[in-house]
């Protein structure tokens, strides 16, 4: 790819920045690039170019496991507003590769607060770029496709960065979820009575996920990605759950066979995201990366067995590739397309007709929000209760 014509990468503007602050730049690896101030920690680093629309909730983006290996760029303009707290991490700590922003908090005003972003992604040595034209990256990045990109504080010139950004690694056939899933087992009991233990496979799991099962009477047994069938169902588990996480599920072939065996032993399987890919490569499907993915807490949803239009939080870039209006017929029945994206007609849910195994491709558990896709933990029960499919 080439530099876009008059876009420079050696005279690429400033955008509204503080002199009074370390240089840096970003390089998208068409040639494209952007200067500004250095934001969090200094220093280089290289990742896959993605816009996130939410305009709360940066700190459960910045530590959802999903974001593995990817520049996130902040299309709310003001970031950092309610400072970094203990409780709000979805992850034991920061994934994303890199954080872009325009307008950076100068100081948090938060009663939750107790220490600033800027100051966090110092502390975990995420390199950032604020005071950059946010809205033209996120439009070029919605004309052009997600593009791997590199940030530098340390080497500003852009024909140099972007010699490294090309030798960086791309996210189609990055096999990630061993990067990010717990190295050991671990429990998550149920608030109050006790009614069902689900295995939940970490393929990047979000702190709420086993937060709103607990909450339903679940308990959750966390497992490595890496768990075989027999290791899932040795805990006594009454249902398997799927995790999100990052990368390619096309490299997913073990998790894929897992998930065809414990479909084969007839047990109970809900999957969000990367799990809804790994379950439809189990019913058959293909996978494919989208153009420029859904991140972010507005993306429209329909489930098509009500009707009802939701909104959802997202981050994928891979997609399902299933037949949109007919059933088809698998090793374990019929399968059928049960929600969609309004937006693109991306396929957004799988549901099997013949066995008890439901996925969809967002994010029920939405901290911090939105919550219309929260009922899916309710028919996950209904599942285990065996009052539906």
């Amino acid at each position: 790819m080439t530099t876009p014509p008059n876009r420079s990468a050696k005279n690429a503007p400033r955008f509204d920045g503080d002199p009074g602050k370390a240089s840096a730049i970003l390089v998208l690896e068409d040639g494209r690039a952007f200067r500004g101030d250095a934001y969090g920690a200094g220093g280089e680093t290289f990742g896959e170019a993605v816009f996130a629309t939410g305009m709360t909730g940066y700190q459960e983006t910045l530590t959802d496991p999903s974001y593995h290996r990817q520049v996130v760029v902040q299309t709310a303009p003001h970031i950092g507003n309610t400072g970094v707290n203990d409780e709000d991490a979805e992850s034991r700590r920061i994934w994303v590769a890199g954080y872009v922003v325009r307008d950076p908090a100068r100081q948090p005003s938060s009663w939750r607060a107790l220490r600033s972003l800027d100051d966090e992604l110092a502390e975990q040595g995420i390199v950032g770029i604020s005071g950059i034209d946010t809205r033209a990256l996120t439009r070029h990045l919605r004309e052009r496709g997600a593009m791997r990109c590199g940030v530098s504080s340390v080497d500003t010139d852009a024909d140099s960065l972007l010699r490294r950004v090309l030798d960086s690694p791309q996210m189609i056939g990055a096999d990630l979820s061993a990067e990010v899933t717990t190295p050991q087992s671990y429990v998550v009991d149920a608030l109050g009575t006790h009614r069902f233990t689900v295995a939940s496979i970490d393929y990047g799991i979000k702190t709420m996920t086993p937060y709103r099962m607990a909450e339903r009477g679940i308990t959750s047994h966390v497992l490595p990605a890496t768990s075989s069938a027999d290791e899932v169902v040795a805990t006594g588990a009454d249902a398997v759950f799927l995790a999100n996480g990052p990368g390619d599920p096309a490299t997913a072939d073990a998790a894929v066979e897992t998930v065809r065996e414990l479909l084969r032993r007839e047990v109970p399987i809900f999957g969000i995201c990367f799990g809804n890919q790994v379950l439809g490569r189990a019913f058959g499907f293909g996978t494919y990366k989208l153009g420029y993915g859904h991140r972010g807490i507005n993306q429209p949803v329909q489930d098509r067995s009500t009707g009802k239009v939701e909104i959802t939080a997202h981050n994928h870039g891979f997609a399902v590739d299933a037949p949109l209006d007919s059933v088809t017929d698998t090793e374990f029945g019929g399968v059928e397309v049960s929600h969609v994206c309004l937006n693109d007609n991306v396929v957004e849910g799988l549901r099997a007709r013949d066995a008890r195994a439901f996925s969809v491709q967002y994010h029920p558990e939405a901290a911090a929000g939105p919550h219309d896709a929260a009922y899916l933990f309710d028919r996950f029960v209904e599942l285990l209760e065996g009052n539906g499919r």
